[in-house]
């Protein structure tokens, strides 16, 4: 089953970003869209994304999640809003936490608002491993923005806005991500490496597009989906992108966990397995939900975590999915990422 967005408007915010420049691609080259709205802050990377891709149903907004009034204004004669748009770097949201919540959460709430009160059909969030069982500032608030999301049906009764998110783990490539660095590192001869025993939930940049636009007719309102993707360690990964080099462990650092989880035992109970992916559905649906088709219980005690995962990727694997990358990609992904510090 596919959503069709021929002929739809669709606005995505956060759409200089890595995710967003790839699904507006993905969504133009694809469909007969109306238009496809970018909504970003940056007038810099608006003037990047207008020379690369030169579509005319191309609209750039300038506007920040931050301001609800100009969110009302964008999001007027919308379809389908994807919520892209936050403040991920880790330390960055620690040292500006005020800013990291103005963003993240009150970002959330003013794109929830400004769909109600145009009644977009589709809105679907962009959210993140970080926000389970949160040891930072970033989960925390991407924990928010999730609930956020999940109950806005709540909120908008009498209209046909229906809201979910997805959940999903570090992006291969994105900006931010521990590839890069490795691959910089490997040229120094020695790659650091946080703790010998962490894993990581990973997937690529298409993946990610993909998994967001099959989500779409699937939405009944309020939930969160997870895609089966598969683990590695970075140890493992450390040999994959520089296998000559010796590898000195720093230590893990505040904020920041061993492994990763998608889906906690508490969520496992209003949780269902589709077959590529679960289903979290909303604890405190005051409106009408169906069981997902297709969906099966999870057993008691069920966690998705990347220690625990059946799925799991090799050396070889890894090679192959970041020789994708485009070359551009990498020197700018290095600016102010760690490794196993990337969101």
């Amino acid at each position: 089953m596919e959503y069709d967005l021929s002929g739809k408007t669709v606005l995505v915010t956060g759409a200089t970003g890595s995710f967003g420049t790839a699904f507006m691609r993905a969504v133009l080259e694809r469909y007969d869209v109306a238009s496809i709205r970018a909504f970003s802050r940056d007038e810099l990377k608006q003037s990047e994304l207008a020379r690369t891709i030169t579509d005319k149903r191309l609209r750039l907004l300038i506007g920040d999640v931050r301001d609800r009034d100009r969110l009302r204004v964008a999001t007027r004669g919308v379809d389908v809003i994807v919520h892209a748009a936050a403040l991920k770097q880790v330390p960055a949201c620690e040292y500006n936490p005020f800013e990291a919540v103005q963003t993240n959460v009150i970002g959330a709430e003013n794109v929830v608002a400004a769909a109600i009160d145009n009644d977009v059909p589709v809105t679907i969030a962009l959210s993140t491993d970080k926000a389970v069982n949160p040891v930072n500032l970033y989960g925390a608030t991407k924990l928010c923005a999730e609930k956020i999301v999940a109950q806005a049906m709540a909120y908008a009764a009498g209209t046909h806005a229906k809201f979910a998110s997805v959940r999903y783990g570090n992006v291969v490539g994105s900006r931010g991500s521990v590839v890069p660095i490795f691959r910089q590192q490997a040229q120094t001869g020695t790659v650091t490496i946080t703790d010998e025993r962490m894993t990581r939930f990973w997937i690529t940049l298409e993946h990610a597009v993909e998994f967001v636009l099959s989500c779409l007719p699937l939405i009944q309102g309020g939930e969160t989906f997870v895609p089966k993707i598969p683990s590695m360690r970075l140890m493992d990964m450390a040999a994959a992108l520089a296998p000559d080099a010796e590898r000195r462990v720093v230590g893990i650092r505040p904020g920041e966990k061993l492994h990763e989880v998608l889906v906690t035992e508490d969520e496992a109970r209003h949780c269902y397995d589709i077959g590529d992916r679960y289903v979290i559905l909303p604890q405190l649906a005051t409106w009408d939900m169906e069981r997902p088709e297709r969906g099966e219980s999870l057993p008691d005690g069920f966690r998705y975590a990347s220690d625990n995962n059946a799925e799991w990727l090799d050396e070889e694997a890894l090679r192959e999915m970041v020789g994708t990358l485009p070359p551009g990609r990498r020197a700018e992904d290095r600016r102010g990422a760690d490794p196993g510090w990337e969101a």
